[in-house]
């Protein structure tokens, strides 16, 4: 799909300086520019490569003024970055653009769906379920009985989502997700066996959710386990049974939050952080990476370590930590001159 420096400059509202007819056919990094190529300088670092980029467009600031000849064409917005972070969705939207029921895929003859919708071969959508318009399943994709899924979501290629689960609009649902698996929940016995406790939630994700791939959202004992709106879950993150996620967190790689713990809104919760059960964490926190959280969290904390303490004084202790052999010495030092 090829398209011209005015087009471009049309979705983007920005100004041509060049040729408006030259044509472009994919994206580049301004360092790896082909002929042929789009491109964008946003980071000032990068301007050496304005001169020497081989790709046919450039995306540039309206503030950009070129030290000498440039042969790329360039596309003058007011932001570089989110201009291109608009065309890159614009390119993605239209790559992906597919509707009709793929054959072989199973339907139930119970499952009602909008206009528009996509559903790929080998995708197994079982009983009442209800599918919103501009919906896309992609191949190998598993919707359960009583699943609820809003417009314009996407489900990609073997992503699992069991019964009774409700999904809002707008959102995606990467490979390899699974949403409304049984919750961690077993009671232990007198013999020191464990009896499993029956799991009869579902999960609700609102809108405008992101949820990255291979991680799990764990379905429920009572009630539901519930994403909020806006919230951006990255790859292998675990949600455990009854967790409530606030609207526009963000959660990075390989975290865990166990059961029935509340997050709040507009956190940012770093890779590999281990957030332990009933528990409750405030608005607008930020949790550093490898963390470890035990304990309730109030608003605004920023925190750091295992046992997670507050950034700074975590900080400061790690100077103390660092030159702990030092200290000790001098201790002995001290001890030894006592009793000379």
């Amino acid at each position: 799909m090829k398209f011209t420096a005015q087009q471009i400059a049309d979705i983007l509202e920005g100004e041509v300086v060049g040729n408006p007819d030259v044509e472009v056919s994919r994206l580049s990094k301004i360092e790896e520019g082909t002929e042929g190529s789009l491109t964008f300088l946003a980071n000032p670092k990068y301007t050496s490569y304005i001169y020497s980029t081989k790709a046919s467009i450039a995306i540039v600031n309206k503030v950009f003024d070129p030290e000498v000849e440039i042969n790329a064409t360039l596309i003058k917005v007011d932001d570089a970055y989110k201009s291109f972070s608009k065309l890159l969705e614009y390119y993605n939207q239209i790559k992906n653009v597919k509707t009709g029921i793929e054959s072989p895929a199973f339907i139930s003859d119970s499952a009602r769906h909008g206009e528009d919708v996509y559903v790929g071969a080998f995708s197994y959508i079982g009983e009442n379920v209800n599918i919103g318009s501009k919906v896309k399943i992609y191949p190998n994709a598993y919707i359960g009985d009583n699943v609820v899924i809003d417009d314009y979501t996407v489900i990609f290629s073997g992503a699992k989502i069991y019964s009774d689960c409700i999904i809002g609009k707008h959102c995606v649902i990467n490979s390899g997700v699974i949403i409304g698996a049984d919750g961690f929940g077993y009671a232990p016995t007198e013999k020191g066996q464990y009896n499993k406790v029956p799991q009869i939630g579902n999960v609700i994700i609102e809108d405008f959710v992101e949820v990255g791939a291979a991680t799990t959202i764990d379905r429920a004992t009572l009630g539901s386990t519930i994403i909020r709106s806006g919230v951006k879950l990255d790859n292998q993150i675990q949600i455990a049974h009854n967790v409530e996620i606030g609207k526009n967190t963000v959660i990075a790689a390989q975290t865990g939050v166990a059961g029935s713990t509340k997050i709040g809104e507009n956190c940012q919760i770093g890779g590999q952080v281990g957030i332990v059960g009933h528990i409750t964490i405030g608005n607008n926190v930020k949790i550093q990476a490898q963390s470890g959280i035990g304990r309730n969290v109030k608003d605004n904390e920023v925190l750091q370590g295992s046992p997670a303490l507050p950034y700074a004084d975590f900080n400061k202790s790690y100077v103390h930590f660092k030159n702990l052999p030092k200290i000790v010495r001098n201790i002995n030092d001290l001890e030894k001159s006592k009793w000379e």
